[in-house]
């Protein structure tokens, strides 16, 4: 079979290279992919906002089958109108993927179907927003409405800090804001839980810790992930039976409601609080880098799970994995999440090594001339996997050692919690 990935981070080359070893695939395309995926795909220059030049391309090469990586494409509609041409896609339709492209609308649903979830209030503009502020307990939570590439949530902890993130969504600073979340702080411990759906039933797909702040012991800016490692320490059976019958099941069925179904991953941001699961966020794809992170674990064919997702036959598939922890550490271009330098040659990295534990995926690159250059903030993405999280980390080490690039920076302290 013809596959095409859209996309071009770190999830997508790892789901290139997952789909790769299948017996099935003849050729992929990658649109537009990066340094790792021109390796064992064919790379596509392509504006991903003109769906119809998408289109013909998909037609033109006999594409039989389009995996949706990034959440931007979904929000804006790409299934429907790819399927309107009757070309089959992975991944949910405009309306399910306004679980993340509508904070308020994730909220809403919670409301209506009794999912737990943290306290919250709608604003529309800076000034009821700076009002309700003054009467507040800190910390507190602030979220853009909108998409905003995983950085759109201040954790405030003063009045002060609250004014600024209050200003900085309504000013535009992850694009038009007609709305803002005020929520009450949940003290717990995040998790990333991963569904894969097929439109009427759903299996289970793995559960990591990602850490999002820029600086070690999760200080800092929100980034879009410096690593991350699976399976998270809190999963249990008790646990997971908790969210699947508080969160996941009241979610589909609530998407039924409202005329619709959900097709492809579905990322539940997860908050334990002594044991008891309450709901931060939905992604409508896997996370980065947990994706990453989950991926090399995986027993069966990846092809298998998403053809059987699509085709509405998830049923009759066993989902297996490998009985290893997985760790996963970004290397990002220094400055990030801020301002940074482009087109940085990275001239190591035929250095490093993989192997069947050992995994590269690229981020931010692009490859010119047989060389290879950073191209974005987090850049590559170094992933282990072991009978022992400490053992992955230090195989982590060596690899980015033999990278030695001087124009990087990642935290030391990925996986802390399950590392002694």
């Amino acid at each position: 079979m013809r596959i095409g990935i859209i996309g071009s981070g770190g999830r997508e080359h790892a789901i290139c290279a997952s789909i790769k070893k299948s017996k099935k695939i003849e050729k992929i395309y990658c649109f537009p992919g990066n340094a790792g995926t021109d390796k064992i795909a064919e790379n596509v220059s392509i504006d991903l906002n003109n769906f119809e030049i998408i289109k013909n391309f998909i037609h033109e090469n006999n594409i039989e089958l389009i995996i949706v990586g990034p959440e931007k494409p979904l929000v804006d509609g790409l299934v429907d109108y790819l399927e309107k041409y009757k070309i089959k896609v992975f991944g949910p339709n405009k309306l399910a993927s306004q679980l993340e492209g509508s904070k308020i609308f994730t909220k809403k649903l919670c409301e209506k179907f009794k999912i737990p979830t943290a306290k919250f209030g709608i604003f529309e503009n800076i000034e009821s927003s700076k009002k309700f502020l003054n009467e507040v307990t800190f910390p507190t939570v602030i979220k853009a409405d909108n998409l905003a590439s995983g950085k759109g949530v201040y954790i405030c902890n003063s009045l002060s800090e609250a004014m600024l993130a209050v200003e900085e969504i309504f000013n535009g600073k992850f694009g038009p804001t007609k709305n803002l979340l005020i929520e009450e702080f949940l003290d717990g411990e995040e998790m990333s839980f991963f569904v894969v759906c097929d439109g009427k039933s759903f299996k289970t797909f793995d559960t990591a810790q990602d850490h999002k702040r820029v600086l070690e012991g999760d200080k800092g800016k929100n980034t879009g992930g410096m690593g991350a490692y699976s399976p998270s320490r809190l999963i249990t059976k008790e646990l997971e039976n908790k969210v699947i019958d508080r969160i996941i099941n009241p979610t589909l069925k609530g998407l039924e409601e409202i005329g619709t179904n959900y097709k492809g991953f579905l990322y539940a941001g997860l908050m334990i609080v002594k044991n008891e699961p309450y709901l931060i966020e939905y992604n409508v794809r896997m996370g980065d880098p947990e994706c990453q992170t989950i991926l090399p674990k995986l027993k069966t064919d990846l092809f298998d799970v998403i053809i059987a997702a699509t085709d509405g036959k998830l049923d009759n598939l066993k989902i297996e994995w490998e009985d290893l922890k997985s760790l996963c550490v970004v290397v990002c271009s220094k400055g990030y999440p801020d301002e940074f330098k482009k087109n940085i040659e990275l001239e190591n990295i035929k250095n490093v090594y993989e192997n069947k534990h050992n995994y590269l995926f690229h981020a931010g690159t692009k490859k010119e001339n047989n060389s290879v250059y950073a191209t974005g903030g987090r850049v590559l993405n170094f992933v282990s996997t072991s009978n022992d999280f400490s053992e992955a980390r230090k195989n982590i080490f060596e690899n980015i050692n033999k990278l030695n690039w001087s124009n990087g920076y990642y935290r030391r302290d990925i996986g802390y919690k399950v590392i002694k």
